[in-house]
């Protein structure tokens, strides 16, 4: 049995919050400039460049990325062996988040109730999902999600009947309805089979995934590549003016599901698809 203070937990969780929200991920900086490459428009160029420089500046300056932080989302193994000591996890990751969010300077995003839309000052509480897992070891993937790509992800209850092409079309229409509005190129994240909830989490988590890394089930992967080329045959373009490059991933996550349903959920993720993995 190891144990894991409270306190190490929320000083993770604060530098990540920060972390996240100023240094861009490898990965996906690699993929912009080889888009950037592949482009033909030039403003489509022109754009995609705008992001790299954007993405430098932050890094070196230290500063957001975005200046939407974000909700958190929090997706936390934990090993079956770890014991927690000095309080409980959920309060220690919101400690994090108050503190990496006022250390940070960054921006103040959550209302406490969705209705009366009072904020709640410190960007608590985070969304955290939570898996047992083997080993005495903790890992926190902390995703800040903003939500001008989170408004325009969706869910749909299809018919096993329906089969794969009625999922590449949702897959398709629902970044094409989204237009410019998530600030492509995007990541899309799907979630397919489970129940309803469980499509839209394996769609979220999926975007963790480092870009360029396809499926480990070879009729998913080819069914990411697929809706790659379809979804960046729609021309929306980086910045929605034109262009070859519309997404920079598609990843998919699946899941067993009921004999009578065929869930399915879309998480669309802006181009800087936000996240930092912590293991204690």
């Amino acid at each position: 049995m190891r144990e894991i203070s409270w306190e190490c937990i929320a000083d993770a969780v604060s530098k990540g919050c920060i972390e996240a929200n100023c240094q861009l991920n490898p990965d996906v900086n690699n993929a912009l400039k080889t888009r950037a490459q592949f482009e033909m428009n030039d403003r489509s160029k022109v754009v995609l460049n705008q992001l790299i420089e954007n993405a430098e500046i932050a890094r070196t300056q230290g500063v957001p990325i975005c200046q939407d932080t974000g909700m958190v989302v929090v997706f936390i193994e934990l090993g079956q062996e770890v014991h927690l000591s000095g309080g409980l996890l959920n309060d220690a990751i919101n400690e994090g988040v108050r503190r990496g969010y006022s250390l940070g300077h960054l921006r103040n995003s959550i209302v406490k109730d969705p209705l009366l839309r009072i904020n709640t000052g410190d960007n608590t509480p985070a969304v955290i999902h939570l898996e047992i897992v083997k080993g005495e070891n903790i890992r926190i993937d902390i995703s800040p999600k903003g939500f001008g790509s989170e408004n325009m992800s969706k869910s749909a209850m299809l018919k096993p009947s329906d089969g794969v092409n009625k999922v590449k079309e949702f897959v398709v229409n629902t970044v094409s309805e989204a237009g410019a509005n998530p600030c492509p190129p995007i990541i899309v994240g799907v979630g397919i089979g489970g129940t309803m909830e469980k499509a839209a989490i394996m769609a979220k988590h999926s975007l963790l995934r480092p870009v360029g890394t396809g499926n480990n089930i070879s009729h998913l992967s080819t069914l990411e590549n697929e809706l790659l080329d379809e979804i960046n045959r729609l021309g929306i373009g980086p910045g929605g003016l034109g262009g070859r490059t519309t997404a920079l991933a598609v990843h998919i996550e699946s899941f067993p599901t009921h004999i009578a349903g065929l869930p399915i959920a879309v998480n669309i993720s802006c181009h800087v698809t936000r996240h930092v993995s912590i293991v204690l």
